[in-house]
């Protein structure tokens, strides 16, 4: 059954729309029909997206970072559209950095990957709840805020940032009298975006899309993505021995941690 946030003549915003995910998603949302509005930084990388599309759409080149501008673009939509169905956030910035890195770089990466959400969220949800009908708020997180390998310090940070923010969005939506809108935490596997090169563990983009629609017609709120290398089983298993670190009083990152990351491959 098709989530009615999802049909023909809906309105999708898609942040970070321009290249990826982003992009597999409104066009796969574009073929049902749906209205989309593409928002990215880059002015031609949007044109050419909006290029792909089957139907109606909006660019708006903007930094998500920027509060007053994701209020400017809420207004663009509901003047503009009437309404917003489905609200996407997911941009994101660098897959890197460790303690050490500088401020600045904390600080940008925190704002594109978590605070931007929080500010599509004050300037759509409002307005969504007042449509008074289902509504859907899809919030981009990675693995790597959940399980916390080393290194990439920064980019977990902010994902587990944004995991936590979405789970207790959904939990107020969900206790809030007639709220039709709900929260939703997407979390792809290893899916080959951007500059990253063909590789044959990884998913495109269009399998990911493919594989998280469904899932979120039905209303899962962790959508956790497989991938050629990961499955379903090996993501649970990961998962729970994280988890386990508390449970147990193991040492932090004991999946690789040499008195144990043995243990854990025996599982």
């Amino acid at each position: 059954m098709q989530h009615e946030a999802l049909k023909n003549g809906s309105v999708a915003v898609i942040t970070g729309a321009a290249s990826g995910i982003g992009l597999a998603t409104a066009q796969a949302l574009s073929k049902r029909g749906m209205h989309i509005v593409l928002v990215d930084l880059d002015t031609l990388r949007l044109e050419a997206a909006a290029a792909t599309l089957h139907g109606p759409f909006l660019c708006q080149a903007m930094d998500v970072s920027d509060a007053g501008a994701m209020v400017v673009l809420a207004d663009r939509c509901f003047s503009e559209l009437g309404r917003v169905d489905l609200l996407m956030n997911n941009a994101a910035d660098r897959v890197a950095g460790g303690t050490d890195d500088a401020l600045d770089a904390w600080h940008r990466t925190m704002e594109v990957n978590f605070w931007a959400a929080v500010y599509a969220e004050r300037a759509f949800l409002p307005r969504m709840l007042d449509q008074g009908r289902p509504g859907i708020i899809l919030n981009t997180g990675s693995k790597q805020g959940i399980t916390n390998p080393p290194g990439n310090v920064i980019y977990n940070v902010t994902k587990s940032a944004l995991k936590t923010y979405t789970e207790q969005l959904q939990h107020k939506l969900r206790n809030s009298e007639e709220c039709q809108v709900t929260a939703h935490l997407l979390v792809p596997g290893f899916t080959i975006t951007g500059p990253h090169k063909p590789n044959p563990g990884g998913w495109s983009p269009e399998q990911l899309v493919d594989y998280m629609l469904p899932r979120l017609e039905r209303g899962d709120f962790y959508i956790i993505c497989p991938d050629n290398e990961v499955t379903e089983e090996m993501d649970a298993k990961r998962m729970a021995w994280a988890v386990g670190d508390l449970i147990e009083n193991r040492p932090p990152l004991s999946r690789w941690h040499p008195d144990w990351c043995e243990t854990f491959k025996a599982q």
